[in-house]
């Protein structure tokens, strides 16, 4: 789901995504079992990065599996809400903080 989420990018977001690994996990590693948070977005964002941002790490999105699965009831309900995951994180990567996102 994570995988074709990313796929249903805009094509001009997906070009402009670079050096970004897209990972799953089950949970965070900071919060409980079934912490409220459902993805992270870890790295510098594209409007903080100068002429030096060269040779680093790839920016990582991870998405949390068992926290969507428990938020979730329906496989319909799973798709939107990853999807929505996805386009969270990848807000931040183009540097918009928690509250500029509308979902």
């Amino acid at each position: 789901m994570v995988e074709r989420s990313c796929n249903r990018l805009p094509v001009g977001i997906r070009k402009l995504l670079r050096n970004v690994a897209v990972t799953v996990e089950d949970r965070p590693s900071d919060e409980g079992p079934y912490g409220g948070s459902l993805g992270l977005y870890q790295g510098t964002p594209i409007g903080e990065r100068g002429s030096s941002y060269t040779l680093v790490m790839p920016d990582k999105i991870t998405i949390y599996r068992l926290p969507l699965l428990a938020a979730c009831h329906t496989l319909r309900e799973l798709e939107e809400e990853v999807q929505l995951t996805v386009l969270h994180e990848v807000g931040h990567y183009f540097g918009l903080g928690e509250h500029e996102i509308p979902f």
